[in-house]
């Protein structure tokens, strides 16, 4: 049906149960006992306080593909396809972040060591894979998608309500919606150290070289080169750093 997102074609799919549907959209595996799991565990995300931070910091790491010593799961963390999660030592999730590994043939979504995830901030993979290196901050309200790979260099910060939008629908065909439209992803790479200011928006195929510095509500269309400062829309280079 045409207007519908990918989403809500499977969901409504023929042949299958909702209990099917639900354990390939969030499980990623099928079969009742890792249903179970999957549901058993995520149960404990709501519990808050110190007792909530202890028993996620023991049994989240149960459903992960990989997890380090001393990871933080706050309040309200979502994860779907927790088996294609990976998670370095240290790293802090804070409270109703969402990783989502969706897909069939990724590899999903590795964190590095020391990483923070801010509050209700989006990692969130439609086939694709999102790899954050060592030391990655990501403020509150931001979201990195990736339909085919975002990759953020070591020591990259990322401001409250940026958006790395590794992906798309093309739109010549004007007389098609474009939700009906062929999705594209190029990918994105933030090389080590990057700094993008609050809103920054960062669209699908562009490479920030190391160091760079991108002034608060910029959007960045093309690729820039390391060890400037830009801003603007679209942005572009306003000095060395």
């Amino acid at each position: 049906m045409s207007g519908q997102i990918h989403i809500q074609r499977e969901m409504e799919g023929k042949g299958a149960s909702k209990m099917k549907l639900y354990g390939d959209l969030i499980v990623g595996k099928s079969g009742f006992l890792a249903l179970l799991k999957h549901e058993f565990i995520t149960g404990f995300s709501s519990i808050p306080g110190a007792l909530g931070l202890f028993l996620r910091s023991k049994l989240f790491p149960l459903l992960l593909g990989s997890c380090g010593k001393g990871v933080t799961f706050g309040y309200g963390v979502v994860l779907r396809h927790a088996h294609k999660i990976h998670v370095g030592a240290g790293t802090v999730i804070d409270d109703g972040v969402l990783l989502d590994a969706k897909g069939n043939e990724n590899e999903g979504i590795f964190l590095g060591e020391g990483c923070f995830v801010g509050r209700n901030s989006i990692l969130s993979c439609k086939n694709g894979d999102i790899k954050l290196g060592d030391r990655v901050n990501i403020g509150f309200n931001a979201e990195i998608f990736s339909g085919s790979l975002v990759k953020l260099g070591d020591d990259c910060l990322l401001a409250a309500y940026t958006y790395v939008v590794g992906g798309g629908h093309r739109f010549e065909d004007a007389e098609t919606s474009v939700i009906d439209q062929e999705h594209v992803s190029d990918g994105i790479s933030l090389e080590k150290g990057v700094w993008l200011g609050a809103g920054v928006k960062v669209m699908d195929g562009v490479t920030i070289g190391e160091r760079s510095v991108i002034g608060a509500g910029a959007v960045v269309t093309k690729d820039l080169e390391a060890g400037i400062v830009a801003a603007g829309i679209p942005a572009k280079k306003i000095r060395d750093r």
